[in-house]
Formats: structure tokens, C-alpha cells, sequence
């Protein structure tokens, strides 16, 4: 009978830890809010569009939806930085186009807009993902 009760007890905390781990990741604060852009934007390939607003009111809109780790701005740019990720709005016609990429990637396309942000090459560098700071 103890066995028993061992096990459903071993049982529900495996359960319990499991929901636990999925509900934090996906409720990320530090994770591009990249579903609610997927609602929110018109698809474009691997991009997204905004034909009505300025690239500030969509890195506004974005922000409000979940505020960034550091944001910078720069030739009619936007740039929202979300741990190992960043979010680059940019002038698209008479719109906006919204750009996800590695934060790698960007800071190299993009650098010198993002010159208070830390160099991703640096031994310094820690990405802000899971697992930050360990």
C-alpha cells in the first residue's frame, strides 16, 4: 500500500515539475512575443507587414506587448533587443516591415545603430536566454 502511494505521490510531482517548466517558458518575458506577432501583422515570407503604421508605432505596439531587454533606434529604424533574439521594424513602402533574427545576426547587420548594446562576440557575452548567468 505504501509503494503505491510512493509512486502516485513520485508521479504527480513529476507531473507537477513538468507543467511547471512549460508554463514558465512559454510565458517568457524575456522571448520575442513572436505568436502574438503572427496574430497581430500581415506574413511575408519569413517576415511580417504593417501597410498603415510607422515603424515607431509598431516597435511602440511590440513593446507594449512585451517591453525588451534594450531597444535602440537609428536610421529610421527600430531595434528591440529580447535575450538571444531582436526584433528590427523598418520603413516598408508606405508601412513597416518587422524582421525576427538571432541576436547574433542582427547586432552584426545592424551595429552601428546598436552601439550601447553588448557585442555578442565579446567573451563577456552572456545571450539572455535560458540559462542566463549560470
Amino acid at each position: 500500500m505504501n509503494s503505491a502511494r510512493l509512486v502516485r505521490a513520485a508521479v504527480a510531482a513529476v507531473l507537477t515539475a513538468t507543467l511547471l517548466t512549460a508554463c514558465s517558458s512559454e510565458g517568457n518575458n524575456n522571448a520575442v512575443p513572436r505568436e502574438w506577432i503572427r496574430k497581430t501583422y500581415t506574413a511575408s515570407g519569413a517576415n511580417w507587414l504593417d501597410r498603415d503604421s510607422t515603424p515607431s508605432q509598431v516597435a511602440q505596439a511590440i513593446r507594449s506587448e512585451r517591453k525588451e531587454q534594450n531597444r535602440a533606434s537609428g536610421g529610421s529604424r527600430h531595434f528591440l533587443r529580447y535575450g538571444d533574439d531582436m526584433v528590427t521594424v523598418s520603413p516598408y513602402r508606405s508601412g513597416s516591415l518587422i524582421e525576427i533574427e538571432d541576436y547574433r545576426n542582427g547586432y552584426r547587420r545592424h551595429q552601428r545603430h546598436l552601439t550601447s548594446w553588448p557585442d555578442p562576440n565579446s567573451q563577456s557575452f552572456r545571450g539572455g536566454g535560458p540559462g542566463e548567468g549560470k
